[in-house]
């Protein structure tokens, strides 16, 4: 399996931005997975986003503070509701959040932002992940971000500090 950083409510922070950025390449990620609430109209972060969408693959997913003139400053696509991804025999459902839970099978994968609380674990059948915000945490959790590997779930602080493991 690939390395996929996931992250999730930018909001238009250049600076966390460029934190992010910085993970990515000290994980030697893959892919970027972004659940929404990318830009809020800086054009500072399209500019960095769009530089690292041409050596990496990036993934996105609409929030809902993503719009059209967001669009229109990126060289990817970010508004698609919902993106599905595999791991091994895992399905992964990618979505912000704010539009509720998708018709989820036992043992899938709901991945999601909004938030801006890291959540991980069980909801009644499936296994629920948000990596909290990159840049506007609440509830006193860090800025972080998650990494999906063969290792399984792991979520980080922008230092690179492990916060939690789930294999």
């Amino acid at each position: 399996m690939k390395k996929i950083l996931v992250a999730s409510d930018i909001h238009g922070s250049s600076k966390y931005c460029q934190k992010l950025i910085e993970a990515f390449y000290q994980e030697n990620a893959d892919t970027l997975l972004l659940l929404g609430d990318i830009l809020d109209g800086d054009r500072e972060v399209a500019a960095m986003l769009n530089e690292l969408n041409q050596h990496k693959l990036i993934l996105a997913v609409r929030g809902n503070c993503d719009y059209p003139s967001d669009q229109d400053l990126l060289s990817f696509p970010i508004m698609a509701e919902y993106c599905l991804l595999y791991a091994g025999n895992k399905r992964i459902y990618a979505a912000h959040g704010h539009r509720g839970i998708p018709n989820l099978i036992s043992g899938d994968i709901f991945l999601h932002g909004h938030t801006h609380v890291p959540t991980w674990g069980m909801s009644q059948y499936y296994l629920e992940f948000n990596p909290g915000s990159v840049s506007e945490p609440r509830r006193g959790s860090p800025h972080s971000y998650m990494i999906i590997d063969d290792e399984g779930f792991t979520w980080k602080d922008l230092n690179g500090k492990i916060l939690h493991n789930m294999l």
